[in-house]
């Protein structure tokens, strides 16, 4: 993994969107929201690396603050869905029996259900804003994770040093918190990178449609509905917040894919 180039220019690409989203007020060189009639959908230059919208706000810093949102959404969408996702197996594969196949049928139920169609009908119920997206994104997004975690825990508690604290009237909490769940994290890891990029798509075509981060406040996928009703004028409205959310998806797939091996 040292040797790989792809690898490395992933891990580079994350840490250069993750600095810009944490360190954005004094990066960003203009006012995000700053209106200047003067410069209405100016095309990218040097003053405007990105060119301008439709209310001349510099594009390049609105980019870098939606960055923020965007980031902040995935990131706690899947702390959510891992947190569940981890829990949930660990008591399947651990229990085993009758619970764990009434678990798993639960979790084959859901998986039935086209996700991002299940996510977009959970928002329009609960309202549009930042919080809804982040917890319904995290509770759709963790049957994976417990099969995971599940298949992890049912080889494990067969090992000896389960066994013997079973011998030494451990509790099951105590064994599932001390001995299960910290030997199943490793690949939990890999596919919570993973996910990551799932959950930046799911945030981009929410916002897109307008159900996912509302006026004023920016994400990538906003920014990319803006632009596509002046795209035939202003190209650079569209074009920038999607390359930015395809290198970073990608990005967090390459990572993801890197890890497994």
């Amino acid at each position: 993994m040292r040797r790989d180039l792809l690898f490395w220019l992933s891990v580079g690409y994350i840490i250069i969107v993750v600095v810009s989203a944490v360190f954005a007020n004094y990066i960003a060189p203009y006012d995000p929201y700053a209106i200047d009639p003067n410069n209405i959908l100016s095309p990218p230059s040097l003053h405007h690396l990105f060119g301008t919208d439709r209310l001349g706000r510099d594009l390049f810093c609105r980019v870098i603050y939606a960055g923020r949102i965007s980031i902040e959404v995935s990131l706690i969408a899947v702390g959510i869905s891992t947190l569940i996702g981890v829990a949930y197996g660990a008591v399947s594969g651990y229990f085993g029996g009758i619970v764990d196949t009434l678990m798993m049928r639960f979790v084959d139920v859901m998986l039935t259900f086209p996700v991002f169609f299940l996510i977009l009908a959970i928002v329009v119920v609960l309202g549009p804003n930042i919080l809804n997206v982040m917890v319904v994104i995290g509770l759709t997004g963790w049957m994976g994770i417990a099969r995971i975690v599940r298949a992890e825990s049912l080889k494990l508690r067969e090992l000896g040093y389960i066994q013997a604290a079973k011998l030494l009237k451990k509790s099951d909490a105590y064994i599932l918190i001390r001995h299960i769940i910290p030997n199943c994290l490793s690949p939990v890891v890999v596919y919570a990178t993973l996910g990551v990029g799932s959950a930046i798509l799911a945030e981009s075509a929410l916002s897109f449609l307008g159900l996912g981060v509302q006026p004023p406040t920016a994400s990538w996928g906003s920014l990319l509905s803006e632009g596509k009703d002046v795209i035939e004028v202003a190209w650079w409205m569209s074009f920038f917040p999607g390359v930015v959310i395809f290198l970073t998806v990608i990005s967090f797939t390459i990572l993801g894919e890197k890890l497994k091996r």
